[in-house]
């Protein structure tokens, strides 16, 4: 993973903005909110790209 990718500004469980890096898992973050740890991964692009409607 870049170390130029924008982190997380929220967690996707809870809403909240405290989120530190995970120690234990590269490019895993941790809510102190909800004790969860997460990470978020880029899958790819759409193949047709999006259409406005």
């Amino acid at each position: 993973m870049s170390e130029n990718r924008q982190p997380p500004l929220y967690c996707p469980y809870c809403g909240d903005e405290d989120l530190r890096p995970n120690e234990a898992s590269h490019g895993a973050w941790e809510c102190h909110s909800c004790a969860r740890v997460f990470s978020v991964k880029f899958i790819g692009l759409l193949s047709k790209g999006v259409s406005a409607k």
